[in-house]
């Protein structure tokens, strides 16, 4: 159900000051004011006057962090809009806190050619809350394609190298040394390993037939199916010196892969989503097909690591994986399910909630979800509270939870895993661009997202 309201303050003024926040930022946490003149940031500091005409926030402690930057999401658009589509899942994200967003190419037509790409942005052009990047698809035969793609096009070139995607699954080694040795950006894969995947699958029918259960699901996209497309993922990046993030992990096995730098000294960096760290197997039986995902939820300890590796600065970034599927189709067994769940609104909240168990500290939080994808794709000027900067903003009240319900989710596909769940925070107002799109639980009819800008080279 789409809640929508006036603005509850006029987003076209030119100056807003928001004032007595908690301003986590780059790693420390402060009192300040921040004045927003236009789309940027003018000023950050403390006991700033507002200039006449402004709008006011007080935030009263609420904190304020930089909109979170989502580098994976799935919002159908075009070809499978009866599950969202880039208007309603954008407004979904911002209600959540995701200023920006970057798109898969696995919609219909697939995105894996120049001219689709260009399409895509045309669709999203004055129709997105929040800012817009999109994924070019590799396949086994586009490579001419992808040597012609121009640095700034495209977020990145999206490899899938698992089982359930269709056209898209780029299984050919030929096919792949090209890919990681002439991509002109990031190369971004989904690892799992394809035979071992259908093997798992044949073993199940035999013991289950169709009905198998989904406390299978883990078993059948298991842990060395993760870790043999993983490694095989990293060992082509090396060879090639390629920009490769490696998606959605979920094993602890796979966490021995990567190192403890910082992302900015890394060409090889790793992403973790918010329902892998959320969730663990044991939610099967009460969720079902509700939280089938591709890779699976695995194991607590897997998840314990994947924490952990948070922690370490082995996992660089938080992302959602966003993928919205209705009811209808949710409700099958097993094998007709489809994997996939809706996250953007509600990405934020779990992650205050790691942060409410003691799991992740709020600056990690806020470098992981908000600062880190800025700088593994280069984004310009976003990602960051930075004078001079896109003022793209989140205001969380740390005393007011927030339960979902079905009469609050925003996704066009009406429901969430999250249902009847309480979280610690609410997310209280979201600003775009300088244009508050979101506040006090309402959208504001402010479609104020923008085409994204991406500087990072091989």
């Amino acid at each position: 159900m789409v809640i929508i309201a006036e603005p509850f303050h006029n987003s076209c003024v030119n100056k807003l000051l928001i004032s007595n926040a908690r301003l986590i930022n780059e790693g420390s946490t402060q009192d300040a004011d921040v004045l927003v003149v236009g789309d940027r940031i003018e000023k950050i500091g403390s006991g700033i006057a507002a200039p006449d005409g402004a709008a006011v926030i007080d935030a009263g402690g609420k904190y304020l962090i930089p909109g979170m930057i989502d580098d994976q999401v799935h919002f159908r658009e075009p070809g499978l809009t009866h599950k969202g589509d880039l208007a309603t899942e954008s407004a979904a994200a911002a209600a959540g806190g995701i200023t920006s967003f970057m798109d898969m190419p696995n919609v219909d037509p697939l995105t894996t050619t120049r001219e689709e790409l260009a399409a895509k942005y045309a669709r999203a052009a004055d129709r997105c809350t929040a800012n817009y990047g999109f994924y070019f698809g590799a396949t086994n035969s586009n490579i001419e394609e992808i040597k012609a793609l121009e640095v700034g096009e495209s977020c990145g070139i999206k490899v899938f190298m698992g089982a359930s995607t269709g056209d898209m699954l780029v299984d050919d080694p030929d096919a792949l040394d090209q890919i990681f040795e002439h991509a002109p950006v990031i190369v971004v894969t989904h690892c799992e390993d394809s035979p071992t995947i259908w093997a798992n699958e044949e073993r199940a029918r035999e013991r289950y037939g169709e009905e198998v259960p989904l406390t299978e699901h883990p078993n059948i996209r298991s842990a060395e199916a993760c870790y043999m497309s993983s490694e095989l993922a990293i060992g082509l990046a090396k060879r090639y010196d390629a920009l490769h993030q490696v998606l959605h992990l979920t094993t602890a096995r796979e966490m021995e892969l990567f190192e403890t730098a910082h992302r900015t000294e890394k060409r090889i960096t790793a992403e973790v989503c918010v329902h892998h760290l959320f969730f663990d197997e044991s939610r099967y039986d009460e969720l079902g097909t509700r939280i089938k995902c591709n890779p699976a939820i695995k194991r607590a300890e897997d998840r314990a690591a994947l924490v952990a590796a948070l922690n370490e600065g082995r996992i660089d970034v938080i992302a959602t994986d966003h993928a919205p599927h209705t009811l209808e189709e949710k409700d099958g067994t097993y094998f007709k399910a489809p994997a996939g769940l809706p996250l953007v609104q509600h990405a934020l909240l779990t992650l205050f909630d790691l942060v409410d168990r003691g799991e992740i500290s709020l600056e990690l939080l806020v470098d992981k979800a908000c600062h880190a994808a800025a700088d593994i794709f280069g984004v310009a000027e976003r990602g960051y509270v930075r004078e001079g900067w896109f003022a793209d903003l989140v205001l969380v009240d740390p005393n007011r939870p927030y339960r979902v319900t079905a009469d609050n989710v925003l996704f066009k596909c009406g429901w969430s895993p999250f249902e009847g769940h309480e979280f610690p925070v609410t997310i209280d107002t979201t600003i775009v661009n300088g244009e508050v799109v979101y506040q006090d639980g309402a959208l504001t009819r402010r479609i104020a997202g923008r085409k994204l800008e991406f500087g990072r080279a091989r």
